[in-house]
């Protein structure tokens, strides 16, 4: 495990095995064990998209392992403004012991990992965010204690989230269920890589437009933002689609009864999910949140440390 790019390039164990050290290191913060683990390494922070809980809980993580977090806006860098990826890598590898990115492009960061001799972590792209599902997939096995045999029920737009939920579903043995509006499924590249991987860890996969058959029996059900960063001008058709595939106390009650709700956040309440579903009981968004620290540490740790 040179980089964290997607998902699917991790093995079951490989995945396994950063939610254990998350869970670990967790404990440990709340016990106030200290774990430097990172004690002088620094970590370059690329941000071309702006983000609350990206930022915070990699800046947070870093320093909590020892090391030093460097922000990097894309005001502060060359990359996008004449310099190529190729030498930005070449130079950054000099200084620092890793890179996060959180970018628009999927080819960037795939480019960056290709020519970077350091590791590259993917806290978002348009395509995936993969950080996000292992947070999740964290926050469920603490309150469901395990993983396989749940089912996760996806509804809205076939965005970065359904993709990496996907993945993250398929490595772990959770069956998966996404519903879609027609015309904004999941990239068909992603698909098939996940039935592969579904395929193989024996879990499975249903792909609908029915917000119902996919969350009837649901023990996770989650919903993301109908208009991604970068779609605002879609905003007014984006709403009028998506909102049969709103996440109300209609929908939800369709899911086991004692179905958790998640959403990555930010949430638009009153559109992809009704405040009586997203404050209700059974929702765990904050405890998603707090998980983005930790899953992350156990990615630093597991791809800076000292071998």
């Amino acid at each position: 495990m040179k980089d964290l790019i997607s998902l699917h390039d991790l093995t079951s164990n490989e995945i396994k095995g950063l939610l254990s050290l998350g869970l670990k290191l967790k404990k440990e913060l709340k016990e106030g064990v200290p774990h430097p683990i990172l004690k002088g390494k620094t970590l370059g922070m690329i941000f071309t998209k702006s983000s609350t809980r990206t930022r915070v809980s990699f800046e947070v993580g870093m320093t909590q392992l020892g090391g030093y977090p460097l922000f990097l806006s894309s005001n502060d860098i060359q990359l996008g403004r004449g310099e190529t990826i190729h030498d930005t890598a070449k130079v950054l590898e000099r200084y620092l012991d890793g890179i996060m990115i959180r970018t628009y492009a999927h080819s960037d960061v795939l480019e960056l990992a290709e020519e970077a001799n350091i590791p590259v972590i993917n806290a978002l792209t348009d395509l995936l965010h993969p950080c996000q599902v292992l947070a999740d997939l964290m926050t469920a096995y603490e309150h469901k204690g395990r993983l396989e045999g749940l089912k996760f029920a996806y509804i809205g737009d076939g965005n970065n989230m359904a993709h990496s939920i996907m993945y993250g579903c398929a490595k772990t043995g959770i069956d998966c269920a996404i519903a879609t509006p027609a015309g904004y499924r999941c990239d068909e590249e992603v698909v098939e890589n996940a039935k592969a991987d579904f395929k193989a860890g024996g879990s499975s996969l249903l792909i609908t437009e029915d917000p119902v058959e996919a969350i009837k029996g649901a023990d996770i059900v989650y919903t993301d933002t109908w208009v991604s960063m970068g779609m605002e001008d879609e905003k007014e058709e984006r709403l009028k689609i998506f909102m049969p595939y709103q996440v109300n106390k209609e929908l939800f009650a369709n899911a086991a009864e004692d179905a958790l709700f998640m959403h990555c956040l930010p949430a638009y309440r009153g559109f992809e999910v009704t405040e009586d579903v997203i404050d209700g009981p059974q929702s765990v968004i904050f405890d998603e949140a707090e998980n983005r620290l930790h899953a992350q540490k156990a990615v630093m740790a597991t791809l800076m440390a000292d071998k």
